[in-house]
């Protein structure tokens, strides 16, 4: 459904679009400003943004400098915020990200970009807060002023409190922002406290003001930025009162919208079969009935009698519906035999996790499985685990007479040594990197052949763009998606399995799925059948998936068992994003989660289930139409 549709609730014009158009256009603005302001012989003064969100704009807008000539003489750009303390030259700090980013790659002049400084002394912030405040006016005042926003609801660095009339300021960070930030710091405790940030009122006096967010993480927070009362509890609330604000946003994060969750609440809508479906199941969970229980007058009371008028009673809507939500449900024996069957994994233990129950049914049913892990998933290695591995191979070198003892304590000594150098976050040097890779290897054969695989089944692709060392990663290249073509004309799948969510939290998954969409156009062969299964973040609804897999209680431990073996990443995990739980946990809440949702909807009542979506050739493919037996067979 398109925006113009039905009416919307949102207080903030928004602009709903896929990621990378998303880039296109706010890139397009900015270049625009950037052009008119030339020809007008005047500065363009750019308010910017850090973060994983606003990469796509800077990429863009690197490649228009590069292939279209966007000058970038005539601008100024201030940056929102900077970690206090920080020093300028940390992998984390904000000065570094816009060079390695944006500023090295384009013709901007050095003075003429603005970061706020994190190596100050205490007594000189204040000043030079002040002092940035008095540098924009002297620019003219910001053009256009890009942001994200976080969970708390802080644009730049303005935590919840912060209120309208706020400028530049130390402020310290909240609890939320904070543990967000972990996983780049490895470790809430090495997080800075405090940052200093523009205000809210320094944001609001730009002329335009373009938010971005992205991912399913995002949908609830943006829900209550656009659609809540104007409140310093969210400072992101008070861009309501902004001229010419714009809010963009991916389908994920504008999800929990009022005008795209339930647009029947706020106008007439076109009713699709998709929408038909998600009307009955919020009806169903709205009055506590099973669907083939919801009456006329339970459409009526909830702003959906245009629905029930279509089938002209609640009986054949709610069978039709129900049907269809029966279709989706493949055990075992309705599941494919005897088909090549590719996986991708962006992490080595994504694939049990998301998909750990329906990978052992498809060994089970004789299918050739291959997993193919795209990255080698090192960053998200504690250094406590490297040192575990290396008091193994001293133990084990004199009882498998691995070599000469001593050379095996030095060069054990001499990775210890480098360890014991390093500073939270500092990047690994090559053989600490290659160490951690090789355990995040070893828990992955480990992980599959507890589901019935052996450890030759895998592909360790470590695709070059990840190989930074670092969070941040490389764009994916033209030998990222060279190296997941020649998987697939190896395997030559008919099925290929690959990650559907955006939520991870530095962009990996999305930037795994780009480089196998990219490669399947390749592939020389009939086009294979494409499941994308959801990550460890979230779960594909019942409505908008096409396959639902149930699993039994013992199917559900062995995937946890599973998991299991990915030792690094159990009890606290480098990169957990924003939910407390370990995987495993969020596993089994959430498969059990989905069978629940459909008992409770009057479907048959299972211990647990996995969702995914199935295309080919961009197409959707119903759960109906997928072949269970392989070509060969259907020809016998």
């Amino acid at each position: 459904m398109s925006q113009s549709d039905y009416a919307r609730r949102e207080r903030i014009p928004v602009r709903v679009m896929e990621h990378d158009e998303i880039a296109t256009e706010v890139a397009g603005r900015i270049a625009a400003l950037v052009r008119a302001r030339a020809s007008e012989g005047r500065d363009a003064v750019l308010g910017l943004a850090t973060g994983s969100t606003p990469l796509g704009v800077y990429r863009e807008l690197i490649r228009l400098h590069r292939e279209e000539g966007l000058d970038f003489a005539n601008v100024i750009t201030f940056n929102l915020d900077e970690y206090f303390p920080m020093r300028p030259g940390s992998i984390h700090s904000y000065r570094r990200y816009m060079h390695e980013n944006l500023f090295d790659h384009v013709n901007i002049r050095p003075g003429r970009c603005h970061i706020p400084r994190g190596d100050l002394a205490e007594d000189e912030v204040d000043a030079h807060c002040a002092d940035f405040e008095q540098r924009i006016r002297d620019a003219g005042g910001i053009d256009l002023q890009l942001l994200g926003i976080g969970r708390s609801g802080h644009i730049g660095f303005n935590e919840p409190g912060s209120g309208r009339d706020s400028r530049t300021r130390r402020i310290y960070l909240d609890t939320v922002t904070r543990a967000d930030a972990a996983a780049d710091f490895f470790g809430e405790e090495n997080v800075p406290p405090q940052a200093i940030t523009m205000g809210v009122a320094t944001i609001l006096e730009a002329r335009e003001v373009v938010l971005l967010a992205t991912g399913e993480h995002k949908a609830e927070i943006v829900l209550r930025a656009v659609e809540g009362e104007v409140s310093a509890d969210v400072a992101a609330t008070f861009l309501q009162q902004h001229p010419a604000a714009t809010v963009y946003l991916d389908p994920a994060a504008a999800a929990e919208l009022t005008g795209v969750r339930t647009p029947w609440l706020v106008g007439d809508v076109e009713w699709t079969p998709r929408l038909e479906t998600d009307a009955v199941i919020w009806l169903s969970q709205r009055t506590g009935k099973p669907i083939l229980h919801l009456a006329n007058e339970d459409y009526r009371a909830h702003h959906l009698s245009s629905l029930v008028a279509r089938y002209r009673s609640a009986e054949p809507l709610n069978g039709k519906v129900f049907n269809a939500l029966i279709a989706k449900i493949r055990g075992k024996s309705r599941l494919p035999r005897g088909h090549e069957v590719l996986i991708f994994s962006p992490h080595p233990d994504d694939d049990v996790i998301s998909m750990g129950g329906l990978l052992r049914k498809l060994v089970e049913n004789g299918n050739r499985v291959t997993v193919a892990y795209q990255t080698s998933g090192n960053i998200a290695v504690f250094d406590h685990e490297v040192r575990r591995h290396l008091d193994f191979v001293k133990r084990a070198a004199g009882v498998m007479a691995l070599g000469d003892p001593e050379s095996v304590e030095e060069a054990v000594a001499a990775v210890e040594a480098e360890l014991a150098l390093k500073e939270p976050g500092d990047v690994d040097v090559p053989v600490v990197q290659d160490l951690k890779r090789i355990i995040r290897e070893s828990e992955a054969s480990a992980g599959i052949e507890v589901l019935g695989l052996s450890g030759g089944q895998a592909r360790f692709l470590d695709l070059p763009f990840y190989r930074t060392g670092q969070v941040r990663k490389d764009p994916i290249s033209e030998r990222d998606v060279e190296i997941v073509a020649d998987v697939l004309e190896e395997v030559r799948p008919t099925m290929v399995f690959a990650v559907g969510d955006l939520s991870d939290p530095h962009g990996t998954h999305r930037m795994c799925l780009e480089a196998v969409e990219r490669a399947l156009p390749r592939y020389g062969g009939d086009a294979p059948l494409l499941w994308y299964y959801r990550g460890a973040w979230q779960e594909w609804g019942v409505s908008e998936a096409t396959v639902l897999v149930p699993l039994s209680e013992h199917e559900l431990r062995a995937k946890v068992q599973a998991i299991f073996q990915h030792e690094s990443q159990k009890d606290s995990a480098p990169f957990p994003g924003s939910d407390p739980r370990e995987f495993w946990q969020r596993v089994v809440d959430r498969n059990r989660e989905t069978a629940d949702l459909l008992a409770s909807l009057g479907l048959p009542a299972y211990r647990a289930m996995e969702a995914y979506v199935t295309i080919r050739n961009g197409r959707p493919v119903e759960a109906e139409e997928i072949p269970t037996s392989s070509l060969a067979e259907g020809r016998g």
